[in-house]
This record gives C-alpha cells, structure tokens and sequence, in this order.
C-alpha cells in the first residue's frame, strides 16, 4: 500500500553534505581539494568541511582508531555530486583522472544524466554527475526510465572541456545530487524508506536496488545489495558517518517524526533537527536548509 500524500516527504526535498569518518584527515582532504576541486570551508577539531562557495559538500571527521569496513558491509555505496553544466563535470572529471587514474572505475549514461565514478583514497565511492533536462526523461507512470550505456570519457572530454570551465573549476558551483546506500535487503530498505520515511519509489532492478526521491526526481537517495545482500546492522568503521537532508520548514520535521514513531522506528527530535538511522545503522539526519 502506497503512503498517503500527506506522508510523503515534501517536494522541495534536497540532500546536503555527507559526513566521512576518515582515518587519513590529511590525505582525504588533499584528495578532495586536489581531485574532486573543492576548498575548505572549515577546519576544527571536530573534522573539515569541503565544498564549493559556501556549499559544503562532504564533511570529513577524523576518527583514526577504526578499521575500514569490509567490501561485503552495509554502507556508503557513492556520495553522488551534481554540476550545473557538462563543462563544469568534465574540468572535474579531468582532475580526478589526473590526480589518480586508477581511482576512475566507469562512466555511464544513464538517461537521465551523464555520470563518473571514482573511488577516494579510503575506498569511498564518489559519483560526478550532469542531469540532462527534465523534459527529457521518460516516465513511465511514476516509474522513471534509466538505464546504464557505456559512456566514452575521452570523447566526453573532448566535446564539453573548455579553457575556462577548467580556470574557473572552484568558482563553479555543485550539489549533492544524492546518495547511494549498501544495504542487506531491497525490501526492507522498501519498507523503510518509502513506507516509513515518505520517499516515492521512482525506479526498481528486481530484488537488486532501489531508487526513490521526493518532487519528482529521478533520485535523491538509492539502495542496493551488489556487494551487500545478506548484510546486517553496521559496525563503527571508517566511511559513512552521516547523510544529511534538508527539508523546507519544521513542520515537516515533525511530520517524519510522528511517521517514526508510528512505525516504532527510534529518533532524536531535538526541536531543530532529526537524527535516526535506517535498518542497517546509516545515520540519517534532517533538517531545515
């Protein structure tokens, strides 16, 4: 049974930054400054915030004592990051394959945008992505079309790189498009993040992964089992700390806390913000942009 509309999470939905236990502070932030083109916007004891203008886009917090967790555990599967033209991707993508060749693992067209994967110096997985225009993307009911074809990256380059999307690399700015979870079982993550939190189901591979979003996105967030199937709750490792989403006003805050506490599912409303975690011990939090 689907949720009712007034359970389903708001329209103006956006994913913000995505917290990293590192146990590496200084070779993770020089990967993310030097690789990906981000600055730092904050240093403190409690970690460094990277990001572009005053976006922050990951957050990075030491924690040199644990261990990286095993290919097989419950996780961060990519932090996917959104540029605003495919000239701004490619100076990107350039960088990347340049400061490290061998963390470039595919690239995909994928329908609904362009994107490439690459993997940072502790084995978290990092997506770099143009969305083609909405009115391109085809529905299907409320089921969007996607799909994965190969993408040549040298020929990408070659049509959108230009002089001064390179120059201009850390003016441009860049989003949080969404974030990509390892989870145990599809259907429980189904029961979870749709039934319980209000995302829409915008997209299914069988029992293999699933995609979901808020105002008609192709997807904020997304779960799969390729590497995890059978996983259960997460152990403290390195990795993913926290995956922070913003909604519009307060109200809605409560209205996901009522639907967790409806559902017997533990939480943290401390009036201005909402901290939970998902079945596997993702810690999400959400709160007002």
């Amino acid at each position: 049974m689907a949720p009712l509309k007034e359970d389903k999470l708001p329209e103006q939905l956006s994913m913000n930054a995505v917290q990293l236990k590192v146990g590496d502070l200084d070779t993770m932030s020089t990967y993310y400054q030097q690789a990906l083109g981000l600055e730092v916007l904050k240093e403190s004891a409690a970690g460094t915030s990277l990001g572009r203008g005053a976006e922050t886009l990951v957050q990075l917090t030491p924690a040199p004592g644990l261990q990286l967790p095993a290919r097989g555990e419950a996780g961060l599967f990519h932090t996917a990051l959104l540029f605003k033209t495919q000239a701004d991707l490619a100076a990107t993508v350039l960088s990347a394959a340049q400061y490290n060749q061998s963390s470039f693992v595919g690239s995909s067209d994928h329908l609904v945008s362009e994107a490439f994967y690459f993997t940072d110096p502790e084995g978290n997985g990092i997506e770099l992505y143009f969305d083609r225009p909405r009115e391109t993307w085809t529905w299907t009911g409320d089921q969007v079309s996607m799909d994965t074809i190969y993408l040549d990256p040298n020929n990408f380059l070659n049509t959108h790189l230009t002089e001064e999307a390179v120059t201009g690399q850390k003016q441009a700015g860049a989003d949080v498009g969404h974030v990509h979870l390892q989870v145990g079982d599809v259907a429980t993550a189904h029961q979870f993040y749709v039934q319980t939190l209000g995302f829409d189901q915008t997209a299914a591979l069988g029992n293999q992964a699933l995609f979901v979003s808020a105002g008609g996105y192709h997807h904020h967030m997304a779960m799969n089992v390729w590497n995890s199937r059978g996983a259960g709750p997460r152990k403290d490792t390195l990795g993913l700390g926290e995956v922070l989403i913003n909604v519009p006003t307060q109200d809605e805050i409560g209205k996901i806390a009522e639907r967790l506490d409806f559902a017997g599912v533990q939480n943290h409303h401390t009036g201005s913000e909402l901290q939970f975690k998902d079945p596997w011990n993702n810690q999400l939090r959400v709160a007002v942009r």
